[in-house]
């Protein structure tokens, strides 16, 4: 990746949310936990978060999301943080998937639905917070035994019908410029 004379002047800065102790490398980890990696320690559920508007140029979210309990405040809180034209990238587990219902630590659950609550298209009163869908992908957990019933390119018609194929998302967002 080559970057232009004026992204060589100005760091750019990212932000690892939630990191626990697998922190993004050149990010800026925050978690409530003291871990190797943790840079920042803040409870997540205190806003707003320890950061001036408009300072990060990408926010990474790896399966933090669901541990928090209201998701318009945490994306509200996103949308701050990002310099226009910068992005979030939220890894979270599937709905319906094991992982996501067995954890005491899961206070909310998405599917691909989820995030139209947020982007610029959106109808909604529920948040201000509005960012362009870039991507979202599915993971799916090849360990279920009914993933090899199916031929990949049928898994989403499958994980119609089967619970726990979809184990997870990563959605990706831009905030407007």
């Amino acid at each position: 990746m080559s970057y232009s004379s004026e992204e060589k002047t100005r760091a750019i800065q990212i932000l690892d949310i939630g990191c626990g102790d697998k922190k993004t490398d050149g990010a800026i980890g925050v978690d409530n936990v003291s871990l190797p990696g943790v840079d920042i320690l803040h409870d997540l559920k205190t806003y707003p978060w320890p950061f001036p508007d408009n300072h990060a140029d990408y926010i990474y979210m790896n399966s933090i999301i669901e541990h928090l309990p209201d998701t318009f405040r945490v994306m509200e809180e996103v949308h701050r943080i990002l310099k226009p034209g910068g992005v979030v990238k939220i890894t979270t587990s599937y709905w319906n998937h094991h992982d996501s219902i067995s954890s005491p630590q899961h206070c909310s659950f998405f599917d691909e639905k989820t995030w139209r609550y947020f982007t610029t298209d959106a109808g909604g009163y529920y948040t201000k917070a509005r960012f362009e869908m870039m991507s979202l992908e599915y993971q799916y957990d090849y360990r279920n035994k009914y993933f090899f019933l199916c031929l990949k390119p049928l898994m989403n018609l499958a994980s119609v019908f089967l619970c726990n194929i979809k184990a997870g998302m990563i959605v990706e967002m831009r905030k407007p410029e």
